[in-house]
C-alpha cells in the first residue's frame, strides 16, 4: 500500500532523518539507503522493517549528521583504494572512451573512508529508535487505506450472492426448457416419442449444466474472504489465492452456461472478481 512516513531526532551525538516511503508489491521489497559510517546497521534495519511490514515495496532512506562537537576524523584505506583504483584503470583500457574517475568518485566507494570516534551504540540506538517511530507512522497510514479497500471489498462481496441466487434459481427453468425443445423437435420430425430416451437425454443434459457444485464453490470463498477480513492478521497473500478461486468458479460456471442470464450472471461475477482483485493487489 502506498504511505509516506518522516521522522527527525537530534541528541548529542548529532541528528538522523528518516524517510519511509511503500508502494504496490506482492511481496516485500526493501530498498535501504544508509550513510557509509552507518552501513553496519543495515540488518538490523532490514529486520525491524521486515517485523513491521509483511508485503510493499519499501524505500528506507536516513540522512544522518554528527553533532559539531563530534570527532569525525576521516580515515582512508590506502591499500584498498589503490586497488580500486588500479581496478579503475583496468577496466578504462576495456572501454572505448571512459570517462574520467575523480579522486571523490574513489573516496566515496564503500570501504576506502572509515569515520573514527563516533559513539557508535549510542547513534545506532538512537537511529533504530527513530526508525522504530517512522514505522508506527507508516503502518498507521497503510491502516488507513487498508480500512478503505476492506470496505470496497466488502461492497463488492455484498454484490454476488443475488447473481448466485439467481443462476440457482433458474437451473430447474433451464433444464423443462430443454425437456420441451427436445419434445418439440421429435414432433417436427414425427418421429416416436420415446420417453425413455427423451429422460436420457435429458438427465445428460443437466449433468452438462448442473452448476450447484461451482455456486456452493462460490459462496464458500465468499464466506472465507469475510472471515479473512474479520481477523487481525496479515491477509494479503490469503485474498490473493481466495480470489484465484472465485476466478476459477467464475469461468467454469460461465463455459456451463446454457442460457444468457447465466451467462450475463457470470460475466457480472468476474467483473465483480475482477475488481476485488485489483484492489487486493495493495491489502497486506
Amino acid at each position: 500500500m502506498t504511505a509516506f512516513a518522516r521522522q527527525e531526532t537530534r541528541a548529542d551525538w548529532g541528528t538522523a532523518l528518516w524517510e519511509l516511503r511503500s508502494v504496490n508489491h506482492r511481496y516485500l521489497d526493501m530498498f535501504i539507503r544508509l550513510p557509509e559510517e552507518l552501513r553496519a546497521l543495515d540488518p538490523q534495519v532490514r529486520e525491524q522493517v521486515a517485523a513491521n511490514l509483511k508485503r510493499g515495496k519499501v524505500e528506507c532512506f536516513l540522512r544522518f549528521q554528527p553533532a559539531p562537537g563530534q570527532s569525525t576524523s576521516i580515515e582512508v584505506n590506502i591499500e584498498f583504494a589503490e586497488q580500486v583504483a588500479k581496478a579503475s584503470r583496468q577496466i578504462d583500457q576495456m572501454l572505448y572512451n571512459p570517462a574520467p574517475v575523480q579522486s571523490l568518485d574513489v573516496l566515496g566507494w564503500p570501504g576506502v573512508v572509515a569515520f573514527a570516534s563516533l559513539d557508535m551504540e549510542a547513534i545506532g540506538e538512537g537511529v533504530m529508535a527513530v526508525l522504530n517511530q517512522a514505522l508506527s507512522d507508516l503502518v498507521k497510514t497503510r491502516s488507513r487505506e487498508g480500512e478503505n479497500i476492506e470496505n470496497f471489498i466488502r461492497a463488492r462481496l455484498e454484490e454476488m450472492p443475488p447473481l448466485i441466487a439467481s443462476v440457482r434459481e433458474r437451473l430447474p427453468e433451464i433444464i423443462d426448457r430443454m425437456r420441451e425443445k427436445l419434445r418439440s423437435r421429435l414432433a417436427e420430425l414425427k418421429g416416436e416419442l420415446d420417453e425413455q430416451r427423451l429422460e436420457q437425454e435429458i438427465v445428460i443434459f443437466a449433468q452438462k449444466v448442473d452448476v450447484a457444485e461451482e455456486l456452493d464453490r462460490l459462496e464458500t470463498h465468499i464466506a472465507e474472504i469475510e472471515r479473512a477480513l474479520s481477523g487481525d492478521k496479515a491477509v494479503g497473500r490469503r485474498l490473493d489465492f481466495l480470489m484465484q478461486e472465485l476466478n476459477r468458479e467464475a469461468n467454469t460456471l460461465s463455459s456451463k452456461s446454457a442460457d444468457s442470464e447465466t451467462t450475463r450472471a457470470a460475466v457480472g461475477l468476474k467483473v465483480i472478481i475482477e475488481q476485488m482483485r485489483e484492489q487486493v493487489q495493495n491489502v497486506e
